[in-house]
């Protein structure tokens, strides 16, 4: 198999694989930590037991990850504008600019290791600043993903990568931002967290189908 395409394979798998790797493990270990009671990023919060190697291996390196899934999207995607008048030109500006804002996503999810939240206070500047973290995380991810997912519908085979976008964009909406009024919030937040890993597995084998 070509270099390229292992790493194609890989890639998001990888990022899927340290995230929830670093959820269950670091989480098993903090006594009293418990999914539906805890949000993701006490795991790594300021003066928590190994916070500062879940940070970087459930959060950073993942992120950064994300963002060359990203990344290799937009270069797999990325095709001459055809000519004018069939909308397949605009909907090829619509896949690279959702593409672009997935890339930001990915460094926004890094950020959230690099900010670590405060949990002795949640109103201070620490917390405060990871909280930015997590919204430009899913504010980039749930426009990029839905704009690149109405993009693709109109390109020639990639019908199945469209609905991967658009399937895991509604569905980070509305586990961020609605099923909290009737969902804990670790939990409706490890939805959100879910659909992001979906993308990870599965949108880079789905460009290459698209080729």
């Amino acid at each position: 198999m070509p270099f390229m395409q292992r790493i194609d394979r890989s890639i998001g798998a990888v990022a899927a694989a340290l995230f929830v790797a670093a959820v269950v493990g670091f989480g098993a270990a903090l006594p009293g930590y418990h999914a539906l009671r805890h949000p993701v990023a006490l795991l790594g919060a300021t003066g928590v037991p190994h916070a500062q190697a879940f940070n970087w291996l459930g959060l950073v390196l993942p992120g950064a990850l994300a963002a060359a899934v990203a990344l290799r999207l937009l270069i797999l995607m990325d095709r001459p504008a055809p000519a004018a008048g069939n909308g397949v030109g605009i909907a090829g500006k619509a896949v690279r600019v959702g593409l672009q804002m997935l890339m930001l996503a990915g460094l926004g999810f890094a950020a959230m290791g690099l900010l670590p939240l405060d949990a002795t206070d949640i109103d201070s500047p620490a917390s405060q600043f990871h909280a930015s973290a997590w919204m430009v995380w899913v504010l980039a991810f749930v426009p990029g993903a839905l704009m690149a997912g109405a993009g693709a519908l109109r390109l020639p085979g990639a019908r199945a990568l469209a609905w991967l976008h658009l399937g895991c964009g509604a569905a980070m909406l509305l586990a961020a931002f609605v099923l909290q009024a009737w969902l804990p919030a670790p939990l409706a937040q490890r939805l959100a967290f879910a659909c992001w890993v979906a993308w990870l597995l599965a949108a880079v084998p789905l460009a290459r189908r698209c080729r």
